[in-house]
């Protein structure tokens, strides 16, 4: 569904820079299958977005459980201190917490 998207959308993925993280989200959104998890990756790893806070992810989840000593389910309101926080950086304190869970290094 995501390939076809892309493929009958070729004016989204050549303009996509002129759109908002939102409007982005927004038209995402309305592809069969995908998620918020999704489109939180997408927006990281392919739009390059520096502020995601992906609060569906588990690996992130745990991470900060871990790292922070907290029970899980974390609160709500513990949640968006983080976000607050570590905003507008969230997606690389993201991408931290989940190395903070696989301590091999890895080379890129």
């Amino acid at each position: 569904n995501i390939c076809n998207f892309f493929l009958e959308n070729k004016n989204f993925i050549k303009n996509i820079d002129k759109y908002s993280e939102e409007e982005i989200f927004n038209k995402l959104i309305l592809i069969k299958g995908v998620g918020p998890w999704t489109i939180h990756m997408f927006l990281m790893f392919s739009y390059g977005s520096s502020n995601i806070f992906p609060i569906g992810d588990l690996g992130f989840l745990k991470a900060i459980s871990k790292l922070y000593n907290l029970k899980t389910p974390i609160s709500e309101r513990k949640l968006r201190n983080f976000n607050k926080i570590w905003s507008p950086y969230s997606s690389q304190a993201t991408w931290y917490l989940w190395r903070s869970l696989d301590p091999i290094p890895v080379n890129y």
